[in-house]
């Protein structure tokens, strides 16, 4: 790894860093790139015991700065200032101590290095790419730029570790964003987390709770069953009661090394958006500097997991299990021990009787519950590591258990973009463009020119489909065409809309990129019409439960005008109810009967599927009742 030399003008860039930037939440380097249609653009030169407290828990690339005599080597001051600034900062943020101080420049200095190294990297390319004729060629080496700036920070990441880590596992999952070779670069950073050592737990566990590890512990297990960025989890038997828990510990050293890595992140994302102004990415910085202290504090995370605890035990017919908590300090939280397996475990599913299309149904019933459900907090993030299945043959429906682990990033979606989010989706399943446009508006302030854009990112699909019908299966050709079109132009357009949108959209985009990657995991042999008929029938619950409201505020239900309105709203929620009941049963029907072939659009029979679909919910019957009702 390269280490730069830190030009004097570094203290002074450094300590206006400090002042402008707050505390952020990752560190990354990830490089900018360019488009096609942006490479076409003229170049840039500037360019319990009592002794513990239970607390629970289509937009333009901005304009080229002006040409001067001296901007190549002013680029280049102002580069080795910023990669001097990013060390200097970790010496001002951290303190005197000389140990700390030399980590803190270690950092520092890998972020600082790699960043510099990859923004030049690309500039050079992008340049050499602007001489060449050959598409082929010019693509070739923009690929390599790409993965080689890639491989850099991964290094980094890995050195770095902690909040790093964390970042790079989600940019792992920006495919939608990112070229394929920085997606599938970091995609080892799923499983490559960092252990941290017993002692250093047992020194924590002293400095947090006043007492010794094993006095409190009657077993503990030295190796923890699971390691991910922020934390571990280790088996243990409490000493007075017996009980067997899981106990998840936060890495001891990330505490301290936030605020430097924090500030790091959001200096990065600051100096990539200098030099590549198109590719402005400080929204996911400031999300994640949002997100981050919650995650860390497991206190929150206690009161979340009893909140949504709480709300489910309403709800017996849904089999999910959320661990009891026992006790919960900042960085240490003490659960009962729930067990499972993968639910990308289909040999486990298989040989246990389970059905893969209910979990599937199971999943997003419960996922539609938390974005729906009156008073319900939402989960957001809920990958293939935070959720586990495991086999239960004394409930009354299902024959299995769901269990959710991981409640640190949680949020509260408003009662009114609750309800303009239920519309939004009743006019996408219904391909009501109109109405889609309308309520794209009131959920995420998006206009007509960039709706298109954002019906395929919260759909996940190509906007061909979205406008005729969502419920088809998804096709290899469909993926490649929304690739092409990222590749040619809209990626531009995307990265500047998801800085627009209000935050608690990109967690949904999140949940919903999530839960669609779970679902496509089980292979369900019905396609995403089940799926979607679900998220329809609770769309639908929500808009008449406003209906609801709207006839209350205008005085006594038993008030004639009030009557009518009141019934003809139950009449109307009823009727499309008890259809898609219908419809949802006739699936059950042909999936027993093997038919399935059918439900998931093979062969010839798709058509006639989504015919059945679009008649079932009578193009709007619901959205529409309620303007009537409204009126």
């Amino acid at each position: 790894m390269l280490t730069p030399s830190f030009p004097a003008a570094a203290s002074a860039a450094a300590r206006h860093i400090v002042k402008r930037i707050q505390p952020t939440t990752t560190s990354t380097t990830l490089p900018g790139w360019k488009c096609s249609r942006c490479r076409n653009l003229p170049p840039r030169p500037n360019s319990g015991r009592p002794i513990f407290n239970r607390q629970y828990g289509t937009s333009r690339p901005s304009p080229p700065p002006p040409h001067g005599s001296k901007s190549r080597p002013r680029r280049r001051v102002i580069l080795l200032a910023s990669t001097g600034g990013a060390a200097g900062l970790g010496l001002l943020a951290i303190g005197d101590d000389i140990k700390v101080a030399y980590e803190a420049a270690g950092r520092s200095g890998r972020v600082a290095s790699a960043l510099y190294i990859n923004i030049s990297d690309y500039r050079t390319t992008l340049k050499e790419c602007d001489s060449i004729q050959d598409p082929e060629e010019s693509d070739r080496l923009l690929k390599a730029c790409h993965q080689r700036c890639a491989e850099r920070t991964l290094r980094v990441l890995e050195k770095n570790g902690g909040i790093f880590i964390k970042l790079g596992q989600h940019l792992s999952a920006m495919n939608y964003l990112l070229p394929t070779e920085w997606t599938i670069t970091f995609i080892p950073l799923q499983d490559k987390c960092p252990v941290s050592s017993l002692e250093s737990i047992q020194e924590m566990f002293r400095l947090d709770t006043g007492e010794e590890l094993f006095d409190y512990f009657s077993e503990f297990s030295p190796e923890p069953i699971g390691a991910a960025s922020l934390a571990q989890v280790h088996l243990a038997t409490i000493r007075e009661t017996g009980q067997k828990v899981a106990v998840k510990v936060q890495h001891p050293t990330l505490q301290q090394w936030a605020p430097l890595d924090t500030a790091l992140t959001s200096f990065t994302f600051k100096t990539l958006k200098r030099w590549f102004p198109e590719y402005d990415l400080e929204w996911l910085s400031a999300e994640v500097e949002y997100s981050l202290p919650q995650e860390l504090d497991f206190q929150c995370e206690a009161q979340n997991a009893l909140r949504t605890k709480a709300h489910f035990a309403r709800i017996p017919s849904l089999p999910l299990v959320i661990p009891d908590v026992i006790w919960a300090k900042k960085r240490l939280l003490v659960m009962a021990c729930e067990a499972g397996r993968r639910l990308d475990d289909l040999e486990y599913l298989d040989s246990n009787g389970i059905d893969r299309d209910e979990v599937s149904a199971t999943l997003a019933r419960i996922f539609n519950e938390m974005i729906f459900g009156k008073g319900a907090p939402l989960h957001c993030d809920p990958h293939g590591g935070n959720i586990a299945i495991r086999k239960n043959n004394t409930r009354a429906g299902a024959n299995f258990d769901i269990i959710l682990y991981d409640h640190g990033l949680y949020r509260d979606i408003p009662e009114d973009m609750r309800r303009s989010y239920a519309k939004m989706w009743l006019a996408i399943i219904d391909g009501d463009i109109e109405r889609m446009k309308k309520y794209v508006n009131e959920v995420a302030g998006i206009g007509e020119d960039k709706f298109p854009l954002f019906a395929s990112a919260i759909t996940g699909r190509d906007f061909s489909i979205v406008s005729s019908s969502i419920m088809k299966p998804k096709e290899t050709s469909e993926q490649k065409t929304m690739s092409t079109a990222l590749q040619e132009g809209l990626l531009v357009d995307l990265v500047q809309m998801l800085g627009q949108v209000p935050r608690i959209i990109l967690l949904i985009l999140k949940t919903n990129d999530l839960t669609r990657s779970l679902d496509e995991n089980l292979q369900t042999r019905q396609g995403p019409v089940r799926s979607f008929l679900i998220l329809a029938r609770y769309c639908m619950r929500t808009v008449y439960h406003e209906q609801l409201d709207e006839i209350r505020e205008k005085g006594s239900p038993f008030w004639p005008p009030n009557a009518i309105r009141l019934l003809s709203a139950w009449l109307g929620f009823v009727r499309v109810e008890m259809k898609l009941e219908m419809f949802e049963l006739w699936l059950s029907v042909k999936r027993a009967l093997g038919l399935n072939r059918a439900i998931a659009g093979e062969g010839g029979s798709s058509g006639s599927v989504m015919d059945a679909v679009a008649a079932t919910l009578e193009k709007g019957a619901v959205a529409n009742n309620s303007m009537a009702v409204a009126a």
